[in-house]
């Protein structure tokens, strides 16, 4: 038997699992490809042609590294929230970023607080420095604000983190509310708003951006309303000394050359970000008309995906899920008691795509309830 250099007590301690099973796995697994993808939240309407166009112009100096600063993404994204460019750190998508914030303020056996059912590479992240998850439940399918307050201050946190607008049910707190928590978190806590979505949902649910608070970090990406999921690039708005704090472990050639270009490009272009924030919003009424139409509930959503109620419970919403997936259909489906009700369903796809029927027979063998349509 071959000796192995032993893993660290954490790494060793870890279930092999990951956050997600991506789509191509699926395909692989099965042998065919999906008709159509509307489970990974991505935008279908893609990035603003002048992002394409300055893509393509870049292509043939992609044999050089990316500046290790991401100076000029960091000086636009500085100029487009009001801030310094000593305000702002880029790294790899929120979820590189979530990463690095976990290793900052979170070790072995110290309680982290987030919400059951919430956004799952959070949790990843925070399992592989060793920390303890402690999981506060939705309320009213909406992440619970007293309830994170309170478990903070009974375990005495030092990092809780929320999603707003929310990924699984595409929720929301208005901004109001969202600061009556940052100013009652005790200030040795640090509070990740994690806005992934913010710029399709209300902006009324947009805080104002404080950077002289040493506690709060937002989080924002060009993974949704900019169409650029597969760039992996995003950036966080902090406090000075709090952002200058990621350059100690962050990984300075990790955003490409490509992605920086791209995010800066991006931002250039808001007039195409309403265009998509306006296509999102009438997609989500189709969706909710759609689901009533088939006796199911479309939740408000504040996203780009809509979280459909499906009127039972979790093994029926799960035996919808598998038959769309059966059919060429990718959907995903919180896992959470309580949300687990519900399927994910993308608001829009590409026109280009070929279509699906919005509506198919889908038969649930064991099933009791009468709802045998499902959106596809």
């Amino acid at each position: 038997m071959p000796v192995y250099p032993p893993f660290t007590p954490v790494i060793a301690a870890l279930p092999s699992t990951v956050p997600f099973v991506g789509p191509e796995a699926q395909q692989r697994d099965s042998g065919r490809k999906f008709r159509a993808r509307i489970g990974a939240n991505e935008s279908s309407f893609g990035p603003s042609p002048r992002v394409i166009e300055r893509m393509i112009e870049a292509a043939p100096d992609m044999w050089m590294y990316c500046d290790p600063d991401n100076h000029d993404l960091k000086v636009a994204a500085a100029a487009h929230h009001g801030v310094r460019p000593q305000n702002i750190v880029v790294g790899e998508g929120i979820d590189g970023l979530l990463g690095l914030l976990t290793r900052m303020y979170a070790s072995p056996g110290e309680p982290v607080v987030t919400s059951l059912g919430a956004y799952p590479t959070f949790n990843f992240h925070v399992a592989s420095v060793g920390g303890r998850l402690v999981s506060v439940p939705y309320e009213n399918d909406r992440e619970n604000l007293d309830g994170l307050l309170e478990a903070v201050r009974r375990e005495k946190a030092r990092l809780v983190y929320l999603s707003n607008p929310d990924n699984p049910m595409g929720s929301w707190w208005e901004a109001h509310d969202v600061n009556r928590l940052i100013e009652t978190l005790p200030e040795t806590t640090m509070f990740i708003l994690d806005e992934a979505y913010c710029e399709l949902g209300p902006a009324s649910a947009l805080p104002a951006i404080d950077v002289e608070r040493p506690n709060v970090v937002r989080m924002r990406t060009f993974s949704k309303a900019y169409g650029l999921a597969g760039i992996r690039c995003g950036y966080a708005i902090g406090e000075e000394t709090v952002i200058a704090a990621f350059e100690k472990i962050r990984n300075h050639y990790g955003v490409s050359r490509m992605a920086q270009i791209a995010g800066e490009a991006a931002l250039e272009d808001q007039d195409y970000l309403a265009e998509v924030v306006r296509k999102v919003e009438a997609g989500r009424h189709r969706i909710a008309a759609i689901a009533a139409e088939n006796g199911l509930q479309a939740l408000p959503s504040a996203t780009n995906f809509v979280a459909v109620d499906c009127g039972s419970d979790g093994a029926f919403a799960l035996k919808l899920m598998q038959g769309l997936l059966a059919r060429g259909v990718f959907i995903r489906k919180p896992m959470a008691a309580g949300l687990d009700r519900c399927i994910q369903r993308l608001t829009a796809m590409r026109k280009a795509q070929r279509r699906p029927s919005l509506v198919r027979r889908v038969r649930l063998s064991g099933s009791t309830s009468t709802r045998q349509k499902a959106l596809v």
